[in-house]
């Protein structure tokens, strides 16, 4: 595979919330904790998006941003690209509904997503705000997820995805799912940042760039996991 990773993060000065842009930096931490070399490249919503980078993330923001966040991916065409010569992708709630094929805008009325994942998402009657938990769907080998969401979506998915978690708390996709993946492009609603509170989906991501990775101390990562899960989970 390769000891290099370069890591892109798309559009900063848009959807960045809740401290999405943590899961760039947790990414490089586990990354160079086994000697890996890093290279980020941050890209902003006026530069074109390069096709040649190993892990893109997107994170989550708000109705407008959102809105033109769509307009120039679509136009400017390198996610896809992307995405089709094998390099992962990890979209964070504004960010995974703009994967779909479509979302619900500023009013409600229907915007058109990219099409990288099967799902489409519309605004559900109330807010989903609060602490979640899900099982994460086995094949992934991943445990149980935490996170925190805040958004109005109710997302649907096509048959071309498969769920990345089941909700046991919180609110999710809204069908008892939360997030979905395909390939190796994964959508989900958790801020948190998500990587930083569940650094096995982190390591997910450099498996699936570098192959087989060394076991680190993941003493604090693993607390801070814990700790979350012991506040939310049913007694």
């Amino acid at each position: 595979m390769t000891s290099h990773v370069r890591l892109v993060w798309i559009y900063p000065d848009l959807l960045s919330t809740y401290g999405d842009q943590g899961n760039v930096l947790i990414l490089e931490q586990r990354a160079r904790a086994r000697g890996l070399s890093v290279e980020t490249v941050h890209v902003r919503s006026s530069d074109p998006v390069p096709e040649q980078g190993d892990i893109y993330l997107i994170g989550g923001g708000e109705d407008r941003p959102q809105i033109l966040g769509a307009e120039r991916l679509r136009k400017d065409g390198g996610l896809h690209r992307a995405v089709a010569h094998g390099a992962a992708l990890l979209a964070v709630c504004a960010g995974y509904q703009i994967m779909g094929s479509v979302f619900g805008g500023e009013e409600g009325q229907p915007v058109s997503g990219l099409g990288l994942l099967d799902i489409s998402s519309g605004r559900g009657e109330r807010r989903a705000v609060g602490e979640l938990a899900a099982e994460v769907d086995p094949a992934l080998g991943v445990p149980t997820l935490t996170g925190f969401e805040n958004h109005m979506g109710v997302t649907r998915l096509g048959p071309g995805v498969r769920p990345l978690s089941r909700t046991i708390v919180g609110t999710g996709n809204g069908d008892g799912t939360e997030g979905c993946y395909a390939g190796k492009v994964i959508g989900t609603y958790l801020h948190g940042p998500a990587l930083a509170r569940n650094p096995a989906l982190a390591d997910l991501l450099l498996a699936w760039t570098v192959g087989p990775l060394a076991p680190i101390d993941d003493t604090w990562y693993q607390r801070l996991r814990e700790e979350r899960l012991a506040t939310v989970l049913p007694a």
